[in-house]
């Protein structure tokens, strides 16, 4: 590892620890030559996610784009934006348990609809609106009679 300082490669490590969320080591080093000390990060290399969207065009898995649908879908609510990031780490993480090197759009979609349909039913259907590409506002009331269907089920006797 090159000093940042003097940029001679003779350090030695004199600390590690795992981050508080468990995804890397930091390393503290020494310089051999300058004294100087910095902190390194050692984690694993992660194959990237390819996503196959309906046009069959294929794309790096991007958290960011989810993270503004979520966030739009969101506005106004009180929603965290821990609650947010949770969503999208617990998605990621579902994406790579599959073990899948691509991954059709509609699964992220879907997800995404489930995590906020047990969130908050308006974030729900404003995602939902976007995602199924309502065109008017026809489809908007038969989303809502649906999840007021599954949400009468979830809630009854028989299936609580």
């Amino acid at each position: 590892m090159k000093c940042p300082f003097c940029g001679v490669m003779d350090n030695k490590v004199i600390d590690s620890r795992v981050s508080k969320d468990g995804e890397a080591i930091r390393r503290r080093r020494e310089c051999m030559d300058c004294n100087h000390r910095f902190t390194t990060y050692e984690q694993i290399e992660e194959i990237p996610i390819m996503i196959v969207k309906k046009d069959g065009r294929r794309e790096v898995f991007n958290r960011d784009k989810v993270s503004a649908g979520i966030r739009r879908a969101c506005e106004k609510l009180d929603i965290s934006m821990n609650t947010i990031d949770a969503i999208i780490d617990d998605l990621e993480r579902s994406l790579r348990e599959t073990g899948e090197k691509e991954i059709p759009s509609y699964v992220i979609g879907e997800q995404v609809m489930q995590k906020l349909h047990d969130l908050n039913d308006i974030a729900y259907v404003r995602f939902a609106s976007v995602y199924r590409e309502f065109k008017d506002v026809n489809d908007f009331v038969d989303e809502l009679k649906r999840m007021l269907n599954t949400g009468a089920k979830k809630d009854s006797p028989d299936h609580g």
